[in-house]
C-alpha cells in the first residue's frame, strides 16, 4: 500500500481527520442518548468531505490519473 501514493495528500489527510473528528463527536453523544449532537457529529463528517474536495480542488489532492497528456515522439 505505501508504494501506490493513494491518500498521501495534504486533502485527503485534513478530509479524513476531519470526518474522524465527527464520528467521534457522534460516537459520544449515541452514549449519552443525544441525538442532535449525533446529527452535528454528522454535519462535521460531512464538512470533513466538502473541505477534502474543496482542497483537491485546489490542488492540494493527487491528480488524476488519465490526466497526463501523451508525449509525441519525434523521430
Amino acid at each position: 500500500m505505501s508504494a501506490s501514493d493513494h491518500g498521501h495528500t495534504p486533502a485527503a489527510w485534513t478530509g479524513v481527520t476531519i470526518a474522524f473528528i465527527g464520528f467521534c463527536i457522534s460516537g459520544a453523544f449515541v452514549v449519552m442518548a443525544k441525538p442532535v449532537g449525533f446529527w452535528a457529529g454528522m454535519v462535521v463528517v460531512a464538512l470533513g468531505g466538502v473541505v477534502g474536495l474543496i482542497m483537491r480542488g485546489m490542488g492540494m489532492g493527487q491528480a488524476p490519473k488519465g490526466s497526463a497528456k501523451p508525449q509525441v515522439q519525434k523521430a
